[in-house]
């Protein structure tokens, strides 16, 4: 089987396993404790938050540790709107973020917030004029993902972010960066956010870790009570097996990200200009994030696409892992003007660094075959 769901999650590095491990077996101790095991513990998570700060060219003050990006951009927007709720109660995000901000930020409506939910043009994007715009005396919050995880759609940070703090400073920019890193340019501070959200097993790192960039002098209201880790924004032992093995996959990423970034783009360029061949299908995504390739089969339940490629040793996935098991349409596509077929019919190919061009090769035969089946049960139903 060829596995092209990196985007949903990847499988570890050989050296990020080794490394966690070693770390479970010899390295055992609680970081807040005082001997010497809990020493160690506390050397090497001190450690893991300096090789994860110089990667996001950050102070290592600056990163909390967390369970992943789903914990990180809920303690970025809950945290925020609870911490600054004297200001305002308005947060400005857009229709196509992920479950976990989209959610996050519907859940604050409950408790007395106001969500200004952006519309995206075809493409996805949503421009600098539009967040500004959108912006009011009470807003304290605007939500931004660095690259969409269903269409690979990158979004303008920097025009964005400058736009933002030269009109309304004091309102914080908080960036769900999951699946930029590691593909694409990361310039936390050009872009003037605040808030930037990462998770380790989208970077070929262990599952369960996470962490959050909290811009100094940001505070944020914390989501778990209990003891004083992470500057108080995050009560709980930290897990420092996972935590090391993050900060290796982070490092590997980074280090790797030009590289592993013209090679993706090869590829995404290959598969585009099949899916452009067979008029069966229609391309939802474009030519900027270099590991996602989306499109549609109108008319055909994404998972029939999905199953019958599986059936010919290729796997792929249909919306955002945290909701391909439901069964409507997807929100993205409908935000971007698809009609229901096209939403409901969405197909998301995405690559890793370890896919060869044999892999490529195998990857477009399938796609031919399973469309030309396909076509042919449409045909026989008719």
């Amino acid at each position: 089987m060829k596995y092209f769901d990196y985007a949903a999650t990847t499988p570890p590095f050989e050296e990020v396993i080794t490394t966690v491990a070693e770390v479970m077996r010899r390295h055992y101790g609680n970081p807040s404790s005082m001997h010497r095991y809990g020493e160690d513990a506390d050397k090497l998570l001190k450690r893991s938050r300096e090789v994860c700060a110089a990667a996001l060219e950050v102070y290592p003050s600056e990163i909390v540790f967390t369970s992943g990006a789903t914990e990180s951009n809920n303690l970025a927007i809950k945290g925020a709107a609870l911490q600054y709720q004297t200001r305002g109660k308005h947060i400005v995000t857009v229709s196509t973020e992920h479950p976990s901000v989209y959610e996050a930020c519907r859940q604050l409506t409950n408790l007395g917030f106001e969500v200004t939910f952006l519309p995206v043009d075809a493409e996805g994007h949503v421009s600098a004029e539009q967040v500004c715009a959108a912006v009011r005396r009470d807003t304290i919050l605007v939500s931004i993902m660095h690259v969409n995880n269903e269409t690979g759609r990158v979004q303008p940070l920097h025009d964005i972010g400058v736009a933002l703090k030269k009109q309304f400073p004091r309102v914080l920019f908080h960036i769900d960066g999951v699946q930029g890193f590691g593909k694409l340019p990361v310039d936390i501070r050009g872009w003037q956010a605040d808030l930037y959200s990462l998770s380790a097993h989208k970077l070929r790192g262990p599952k369960g870790a996470g962490l959050l960039f909290v811009r100094e002098g940001v505070e944020l209201f914390p989501l778990h009570s209990g003891g004083s880790q992470e500057q108080g924004f995050r009560a709980g032992t930290e897990n420092v097996p996972l935590l090391v093995g993050m900060s290796k996959a982070i490092r590997l990423a980074g280090e790797r990200q030009v590289e592993t970034a013209r090679r993706m783009t090869e590829w995404r360029e290959r598969v585009v200009a099949e899916v452009k061949t067979l008029p069966q299908l229609r391309l939802n995504s474009g030519e900027e994030a270099p590991h996602i390739v989306h499109f549609s089969y109108p008319g055909m339940k994404a998972e029939v696409m999905l199953h019958t490629l599986e059936q010919l040793g290729v796997v792929v996935s249909t919306k955002s892992a945290c909701s391909s098991k439901l069964a409507e349409p997807s929100r993205v596509l409908l935000a971007m003007g698809c009609n229901e077929a096209e939403a409901s019919g969405g197909i998301r190919i995405s690559f890793g660094d370890e896919h060869t061009e044999q892999d490529i090769d195998e990857l477009i035969l399938a796609l031919r075959e399973a469309v030309a089946k396909l076509e042919s049960l449409e045909r026989w139903k008719r």
